[in-house]
């Protein structure tokens, strides 16, 4: 399921394999939370800026439009005529942002829907049957995320019910895929780390989570609160702990620095809305910084936003004319900003992966560390 090919430092060059396909790591996973990526992109699109894994959410697939409809049409591959691998959250995250609607026992979580205020229960059975009806490669774990800093009994009490669901869960998912007429019998299951920022609680975490020997392990809970530095702190005292032979996920994070500091503590896989909100309200990233497209001084450059850019925005159209597009309200100012965001973070993870096979990886970091830190 996973190889490590090759180390420069704690940087880790793999491959990944599942039931739709090899990836190779690092990797970005683009994220379509309601089987569609935000900004009017297809998964044509998706393939078109190298994208390899799509990540769709069980929570808001299972409010609409159900995933019992979407097991009907045969699965999430075929639902959004995607047909590489896609990874499906537990519903867990919701936990976190919808903490002013729903309600935690140690037999799941009662929310109320963001949509409608209807009651929905959701247990690591539910979250699992979920993910099973979408029929995913990657299932996680259903856990909860908690804000930090949070007070540590509160912490340890959450970390440890983590643990206990994730047992459920194993148990559910085992059950599940020996069945005939599961939509993905190879569907793997990822355990995720929490603990906050109590460096304790996130070691005896990952020291048991790696007693079940998962399919991979996520390091969930961070990016939610706590200082940046604070994050790579919890990183380097956790990821020692976690399996050396299995992936590595880092949920839910981030910009460009972020990723290539994470890579260099060990991490494996990706993902974020960042690329696609940013470009959705006018920011790009680019090799020399971060952009922001609405700005007077673009009003007549005839420059592409990125020279080095191969992607539809940048080998078509000027800077003059997406500025226009946002200014006039054109939903194609949203597609093309979206589908540069995308291919931006996918040519970075090809390059990081260039870096690590060239045994350059620090070099490279220094660079880029702060060059895409810049705005321009």
């Amino acid at each position: 399921m996973f190889t490590l090919i090759k180390k420069d430092g704690r940087a880790r060059r793999g491959v990944f394999t599942c039931a739709h396909g090899t990836v190779q790591t690092p990797v970005f996973m683009n994220v379509g939370t309601q089987a569609a990526i935000k900004g009017g992109v297809s998964a044509h699109d998706l393939k078109q800026v190298g994208c390899q894994v799509e990540l769709s959410n069980t929570y808001h697939l299972h409010l609409r439009p159900g995933d019992d409809v979407i097991r009907a049409m045969g699965g999430l591959h075929r639902f959004m005529n995607w047909d590489g691998p896609i990874l499906t959250d537990c519903g867990g995250f919701q936990v976190f942002s919808l903490a002013k609607m729903r309600k935690i026992t140690e037999e799941g979580v009662t929310f109320a829907s963001h949509i409608d205020g209807r009651r929905i229960f959701m247990g690591p059975e539910e979250s699992i049957r979920i993910q099973a009806n979408l029929g995913s490669d990657i299932a996680m774990a259903f856990d909860e995320c908690v804000e930090n800093p949070s007070p540590y009994p509160y912490v340890k009490a959450s970390c440890e019910r983590t643990q206990r669901w994730l047992h459920r869960c194993r148990e559910e998912h085992a059950r599940l895929m020996a069945l005939p007429d599961t939509v993905n019998p190879r569907q793997q299951l990822f355990g995720i780390n929490q603990g906050g920022i109590e460096p304790e609680l996130r070691i005896w975490h990952m020291q048991e989570l790696a007693k079940l020997d998962m399919d991979g392990y996520a390091v969930g809970g961070l990016a939610v609160g706590e200082p940046t530095e604070t994050m790579y702190e919890i990183l380097d005292i956790v990821l020692p702990w976690a399996p050396e032979d299995k992936p590595r996920y880092l949920m839910g994070v981030g910009t460009p620095v972020n990723i290539i500091e994470g890579v260099a503590r060990g991490i494996d896989f990706f993902d974020c809305v960042m690329p696609a909100r940013n470009a959705r309200h006018g920011k790009l990233f680019t090799w020399n910084g971060a952009m922001n497209m609405k700005n007077e001084k673009y009003k007549l450059d005839d420059r592409p936003v990125d020279a080095n850019c191969g992607c539809p925005l940048c080998r078509s159209y000027t800077r003059s004319y997406l500025r226009h597009l946002f200014q006039a309200g054109e939903i194609l100012a949203l597609r093309l900003s979206v589908l540069h965001n995308l291919w931006f973070y996918n040519e970075l993870m090809a390059k990081i992966r260039e870096a690590i096979e060239a045994d350059c990886y620090e070099d490279f970091r220094q660079k880029y560390s702060l060059q895409l830190s810049q705005r321009i």
